[in-house]
């Protein structure tokens, strides 16, 4: 989809449907939408006597303007109480109007700007949230239906513009409306990466697209394979691939914005293309699902595919351990002891524990290239679903400072956190007989056992942990976010690297 910005008067687009909007409890609309509601001669105003237009959050009523003016259709988008209003709703509006206009007839559509009027928020940060609502709303995963789709299914809203009267207002917007553009493609190129069936992304097929991603966007790849990581002491990550007949891939992709020596930050995404549990095998039931569990790989090289097109003055650097986890005859065995590439020894009471284990090694590689500060994103454990459900993801840390700017660039991209403890008492819950840690603990608290077992990699590098297992995926469509794969993190992460330049 295209998103634009011109100057203009919205009663003389001549888009397919024009869309408006109307707060709840207004009975005279202004602004474009009563400038519209005029030269329709108040057929607004009657519909909202009449009781069909409300105002409600989420509602959307379809006008249709028999020659009235130039735009066969006009849309009334509903947008709730003015004092609740914020950004975040005009990104969920966005979203809820691209895919409601996702029908045939319907290509281009015009609109204003919500909630720079009566909520007054900032016009720029409208513009950029309503670019990014209408492009992750529109995002369906159609790749494998090609021969039992329907015609109408098709369908897509091809252009949307934004009009703006005030055309010392149009540099601004269209920068921030192109701003939202390269977030939401960035995060629906992540979805596209965990919708995909674990035989078409195995880790050779991840690394060939993030190979292609980086080259396009003229970024530093290194696809590691197995045997430099095994010169390199990564016997924490190789552990979880010996059960596989596909080989393991160590993703490193690098942006220099600054030039400096080392890395400002490092994304650190857990990569393992189909999670079977390994020799600690999964329940039947659902296992399907686990081609997702390569989501923190997803959305750290997403990252950078926007990072490289914002430009910020910041070095960093995305690294992705990559493989899957299979039950195979060499597969790695409950008691089976392993040592990561910081010399730590580990036993491995759980199989299923695995994505910590790649962790592990990862973050050593990120910290042996320089990083000052490490993030690291992860569909690490069901325990977090447990505790925040699928409104928040978890945030644990070793540092306060960086954890206020990891939440704070969460905040801007829409997306809830919460931070767990990592109370010195969770540490014993790791401890083992015969090696320096073991990757399980009790079943209590299990995700921040899961942060307690990353810790001692990060050591005294700042560092953030998100564990993203309850909103990496979504069973329907709700905002921005559309069922499958939700690109959770991605902009968050963007929002971080932009945020932190010096």
């Amino acid at each position: 989809m295209e998103v634009r910005v011109q100057s203009g008067d919205i009663t003389r687009s001549t888009a397919d449907v024009i869309v408006v909007n109307l707060f709840e409890g207004v009975t005279s609309p202004g602004g474009g939408t009563g400038a519209i509601d005029k030269v329709l001669d108040g057929a607004i105003s009657r519909l909202i006597a009449l009781g069909d237009i409300r105002g409600k959050s989420g509602e959307l009523t379809l006008v249709h303007t028999f020659g009235r003016i130039p735009s066969p259709r006009v849309l009334v988008a509903g947008l709730g109480k003015s004092a609740e209003f914020d950004v975040d709703a005009v990104r969920n509006l966005g979203a809820s109007v691209a895919r409601y206009l996702r029908r045939p007839g319907i290509k281009t559509a015009a609109t204003i700007l919500h909630g720079a009027g009566i909520a007054g928020l900032d016009p720029a940060a409208c513009a950029r949230a309503l670019a990014e609502g209408a492009l992750l709303g529109s995002y369906r995963f159609q790749r494998h239906k090609a021969a039992s789709i329907k015609e109408d299914d098709r369908a897509e809203l091809e252009s949307l513009t934004i009009v703006e009267r005030d055309a010392a207002k149009i540099a601004a917007l269209t920068a921030a409306a192109a701003e939202g553009v390269v977030l939401a493609s960035a995060t629906n190129w992540a979805r596209d990466l965990a919708n995909e069936p674990a035989n078409h992304l195995t880790p050779t097929l991840l690394a060939e697209r993030v190979v292609a991603m980086a080259k396009a966007a003229g970024l530093e790849v290194e696809v590691i394979e197995r045997e430099e990581a095994e010169r390199k002491g990564m016997g924490s990550f190789l552990s979880v691939s010996r059960g596989s007949a596909q080989p393991p891939k160590l993703l490193r992709v690098s942006y220099k914005g600054r030039g400096g020596e080392g890395y400002d930050l490092a994304l650190v995404g857990k990569g393992i293309t189909f999670d079977t549990g390994g020799i600690s095998i999964k329940p039947a039931a659902n296992m399907e699902a686990m081609k997702a569990d390569m989501t923190g790989a997803a959305s750290v090289m997403a990252a950078m595919q926007a990072i490289a097109a914002l430009k910020p003055k910041i070095d960093v650097v995305a690294v992705a351990p990559c493989t899957e986890n299979m039950p195979g005859g060499n597969a790695t065995k409950p008691g089976d002891v392993v040592t990561a590439m910081n010399g730590r020894t580990i036993e491995v009471i759980n199989t299923d524990a695995e994505g910590r284990l790649v962790l592990a090694d990862a973050i050593c590689f990120a910290k042996e290239l320089g990083a000052r500060a490490i993030v690291d994103v992860a569909t690490l454990t069901g325990a977090v679903s447990t505790a925040l459900g699928d409104v928040c993801y978890g945030l644990l840390t070793n540092n306060d400072a960086l954890a206020a700017r990891v939440e704070a660039a969460a905040v801007r991209a829409g997306e809830k956190t919460w931070r767990l403890p990592m109370f010195k008492e969770y540490n014993s819950i790791l401890e083992s007989d015969v090696a320096d840690m073991k990757n399980v603990g009790s079943r209590g608290a299990g995700t921040i056992v899961g942060a307690k077992f990353l810790e001692p990699f990060a050591g005294d590098t700042p560092w953030v942990h998100l564990d993203i297992a309850g909103v990496d995926m979504a069973d329907k469509d709700k905002g921005w976010v559309t069922k499958g794969a939700s690109g959770y993190s991605v902009r968050a992460l963007v929002h971080l690297a932009c945020d932190s330049a010096p």
